[in-house]
């Protein structure tokens, strides 16, 4: 049996940065946590993980990635999202930083679900499963 890393890599960094390098997602905030002034009316991608499993064996972290994607409109909100989608979609096979993705499966999404938080917001959800290998 092997034991996982002491840290797992920041993937929310490294889903970020594949984001913000992407054209079609320039002009929208890709960020962690929602920015001073956020209202839920902007174009933005908020990345998280929300868990996901380390494969000891095979040195592989998979974790799931949440995007909570903002626009405008509800139309611009979805555009972004699949923007983001594609994306991160895009890594499958590829060396980003350190580590290489060897897979990116959908899991749910997107989806379209109200924000109780910021009331005006226009939001989709999506969740992507990440299969990398940790170096």
């Amino acid at each position: 049996m092997t034991t996982p890393p002491s840290a797992f890599p920041d993937v929310e960094k490294l889903v970020v940065d594949v984001l913000k390098a992407d054209p079609a997602l320039a002009g929208a905030v890709i960020a962690v946590q929602a920015p001073a002034g956020f209202d839920g009316t902007q174009a933005a991608v908020l990345v998280n993980r929300r868990g996901g499993a380390w494969i000891g064996d095979q040195h592989v972290d998979m974790p799931l990635i949440e995007f909570e994607v903002y626009g405008p409109t509800k139309h611009e909100a979805h555009v972004l999202a699949n923007a983001a989608r594609r994306a991160l979609l895009a890594t499958l096979g590829k060396q980003v930083g350190v580590n290489v993705v060897h897979d990116v499966e959908e899991q749910d999404g997107p989806r379209w679900l109200p924000d109780y938080l910021y009331r005006g917001a226009n939001r989709y959800l999506c969740v992507l499963r990440l299969s990398l290998t940790v170096f």
